[in-house]
């Protein structure tokens, strides 16, 4: 079974810093782009983040820009989001996405999605 396993979510307090890690396990995707994206209470999901394969180019949203970084070590498919000066208005479920993943057996492209975890920024 396929699955992206988010973890490092938790209570922090503003200005404070944060790590995420996200498991990739199943299958391998370091062929592949991955990212972050997030859910604040009443709002849509939006990006945050992505990284190609073998970490090549990387893409942030403008309003997290210089505050945080995604990274990839594709010999454990884990994808990593360091979060740092953590504001109240971070606060979200963090979630992690590989789109466009091809499945031989679908013959077809797959969106992989975890279920996410919760970041609370206190001020």
């Amino acid at each position: 079974q396929v699955q992206l396993v988010e973890s490092g979510g938790g209570l922090v307090q503003a200005g404070g810093s944060l790590r995420l890690s996200c498991a990739a396990s199943g299958r391998t995707f370091s062929h592949y782009t991955m990212g972050w994206y997030r859910q604040a209470p009443g709002k849509e999901r939006e990006f945050v983040a992505s990284i190609t394969w073998s970490g090549g180019m990387v893409d942030y949203a403008d309003s997290v820009k210089g505050r945080l970084t995604i990274s990839r070590n594709d010999a454990t498919d884990t994808v990593y989001l360091r979060m740092n000066s953590l504001k109240p208005e971070n606060s979200a479920i963090y979630y992690c996405n590989a789109p466009g993943v091809f499945v031989t057996e679908l013959a077809s492209t797959v969106d992989y999605w975890g279920k996410g975890t919760l970041v609370n920024v206190s001020s």
